[in-house]
Formats: structure tokens, C-alpha cells, sequence
């Protein structure tokens, strides 16, 4: 059984609790190396302190569980069944009626827990197992590291195909279909979310998307993206300039990518997230930017892509070999131009290395 189940076992049991109902597609993927969103279905892996689990798929995914090599029990169920009955009926078979439960509260909708509850009236859920995953998967393996600059060389080569695909009159959405395109015809079918492309002002909107806005010579064009490689996901962002852009956007470009440089510079073990935070933090608001950085400097990552911990004002965690996140100072001003420049980044003894490796000095596109 893999180390991570049989940690989640001893945890259990040194906390006094009778199962863990473990939902979260990513985290099944941790234990099980099985991946799959069952969107309205069911697929859940069950965990007892001293039993083996199991996991528990739609019908049509039992056989795709077991190819990835899970070498415990697969139970299905079909579509016009009830999967929570037939689940406890698994559940009481292997151990008895658990009273005592963790749950990933972050995860589990009020139907699902409703529906559990039926089969299992006297359960009680003390725990959010969600909490324990946080911590569980904080610190990578060497082989986790491994995956990840896989997927960050995955991310390097959208890069590339990004930036041939900008042509003016082009397109935010037919540069986005292009990236995706040839990561397809590369073998990379999923990217970790979806990509973005935004050009001019359009990129001072952080959360925007790409639209059918037609990029135009002498501006800023913002791309972020990330892949999925076995699992494991990378996440990047770039900009770069298209013809010349103005004064105002250079410097914003300028002042960005010091304060993203100086915080790949100060991320070791020993500083605390909240004090990483401030180094690029500051440097933006002595340039006077700072009511323009709106968002956290970054968030871990690793299945998926906001992990913990995130690298933010009041998180005094500290920084610890192996642990994995994002570094990514923005800069957005309304009606002007936005700016971000991201790497995802493990530390190591005395420092940190970054996943990616495309240039950060800007990049003029004729």
C-alpha cells in the first residue's frame, strides 16, 4: 500500500476516528493514482484505520481504477442504482457502521453528506479531513518534484507556440486555440485550466479570459497557462510586447518583473510566506503600483492548481524544503494595461528553482 494511505491510516487511528471518506478527484488521485471528475456521479476512496480500503466508481470506471494499478477492492455501481446504499452496504462489510468520520468538508456537497448520513444515522463528522490533505501533500517527494518539472517543460513549450501564434488581427481566442491545438498534436490533452490570453487592457481584468478581442500592435499581451503531466500540473504567466508599446506599460513590465525577480531571489527555507509576500509587495508600491497588486503573491500547487500554502500577508508558515507554490506579482490598471509574470517554484536547502524557464526579459514581437 502506498505511503501516503498508510499515513492516512495512522492518522485515523491516533485520532479515535472510524473512516475517512476521502471525494476530492485530486486527493483520490494521491492515494490511488487513479484520476477521474465523475461530475454528478459517485467515486469515492473509503479508509479505516485497520481495514483496507477501497474505492468505490461508476460502473464504467471500475476497470480504468484497477488498470493504474489500485490492488485493493473496486466496488461499481450502475446509474439507475442508489450508490450510497450499495456503498454502505461495502462499508459494513468491511467495518462494521463507523461512528466516528472525516470527511473533506471542503469538498462534499449538504446532498452527498445528507445522503451518507441516511445510510449511517448515528455517524458524526468531528473532522475536515480537507485540512489534513493541506498539510499531507505540503511537501513534495523527489518524485513529485520530478512530475512537476515535467509539466513546467510542457508549459515552456506552450510558451513558444504562444508566442509564434500572435499575429495582428489575430484573435485572444484563436491564439488560445492555437496553443491548445498543438499541445493536442504534442500528446498533452489537458491543460490545468484554462488558458488565457489577454491583450491591452484587456489583461488589467485578473480573472478575465481571452475573447474576441482582435490583438493590436504596441501593446502588452498577458498569457497564462499550465499543463497536466501525469497528474501533476504546472502553471505559468508571460507578457510580452507586440510592436512597442508605451511608456506607461513598459515601466509597468519593468517594476513587475523586479519585484518578481527579487521574490524568486528571497524564497528559501527558513523566510515566512507573509514576509515573501512583502518583498514583492513592496518594491510594486514604492514604484507607486501598489493599490494595483490585488491579489496574493502566490498559491501552492501541485495535482491541482491552488494548493497550500498560500503566499500571502498574514500567513506566517514557515518556508520548508520541498514545499511548492507560485510566484506571481501582477500589476492591472484599469483601462491601461495588466501585467503578471509567474513561475511555480520548489524550495530547496538554500533557495528555491523554478519549474519554468522561459525568458522573463521582455520579449518585443514584431
Amino acid at each position: 500500500m502506498k505511503k501516503q494511505l498508510l499515513a492516512l491510516q495512522e492518522y485515523l487511528a491516533q485520532n479515535g476516528l472510524d473512516a475517512a471518506y476521502v471525494s476530492n478527484p485530486n486527493d483520490i488521485h494521491y492515494f490511488t493514482g487513479f484520476y477521474s471528475d465523475p461530475v454528478e456521479r459517485i467515486l469515492a476512496l473509503l479508509v479505516f484505520p485497520d481495514k483496507d480500503p477501497f474505492v468505490f466508481a461508476p460502473q464504467l470506471e471500475v476497470e480504468a481504477v484497477k488498470e493504474v494499478g489500485w490492488d485493493k477492492d473496486v466496488f461499481g455501481y450502475l446509474d439507475h442504482e442508489d450508490p450510497f446504499a450499495l456503498m454502505a452496504g461495502h462499508i459494513k462489510d468491511v467495518a462494521g457502521s463507523p461512528v466516528k468520520w472525516a470527511i473533506e468538508k471542503d469538498d462534499m456537497s449538504v446532498q452527498k453528506l445528507e445522503a451518507l448520513t441516511n445510510q449511517f444515522p448515528d455517524a458524526t463528522f468531528p473532522v475536515n479531513l480537507s485540512r489534513y490533505m493541506e498539510n499531507a501533500k505540503l511537501i513534495k517527494t523527489p518524485e513529485e518534484i520530478e512530475e512537476l518539472k515535467a509539466a513546467g517543460a510542457e508549459a515552456d513549450y506552450a510558451f513558444s507556440v504562444a508566442f509564434n501564434a500572435i499575429k495582428e488581427g489575430r484573435t485572444e481566442q484563436e491564439i488560445v486555440a492555437e496553443i491548445e491545438y498543438a499541445m493536442m498534436k504534442k500528446g498533452v490533452m489537458h491543460m490545468s485550466f484554462d488558458t488565457i490570453v489577454q491583450a491591452g487592457a484587456n489583461a488589467a481584468n485578473p480573472h478575465g479570459g481571452p475573447e474576441k478581442n482582435p490583438v493590436k500592435k504596441d501593446e502588452l499581451i498577458l498569457f497564462d497557462l499550465g499543463t497536466v503531466h501525469n497528474g501533476y500540473i504546472s502553471d505559468a504567466s508571460r507578457t510580452v510586447a507586440f510592436g512597442q508599446p508605451d511608456a506607461k506599460s513598459l515601466d509597468i513590465y519593468k517594476v513587475d518583473l523586479e519585484a518578481q525577480y527579487a521574490a524568486m531571489d528571497a524564497a528559501k527555507p527558513g523566510i515566512t510566506a507573509a514576509e515573501l509576500d512583502k518583498v514583492a509587495r513592496d518594491i510594486i508600491t514604492k514604484a507607486g503600483y501598489g493599490e494595483y497588486f490585488i491579489h496574493r503573491l502566490g498559491h501552492g500547487m501541485g495535482t491541482s492548481e491552488h494548493e497550500f500554502p498560500s503566499i500571502m500577508e498574514g500567513n506566517d508558515m514557515v518556508l520548508k524544503p520541498g514545499m511548492c507554490f507560485s510566484i506571481e506579482p501582477g500589476i492591472y490598471i484599469p483601462n491601461v494595461a495588466g501585467v503578471r509574470i509567474e513561475d511555480c517554484v520548489y524550495i530547496t536547502e538554500d533557495g528555491c528553482e523554478p519549474f519554468t524557464h522561459t525568458s522573463k526579459e521582455l520579449k518585443y514581437i514584431k
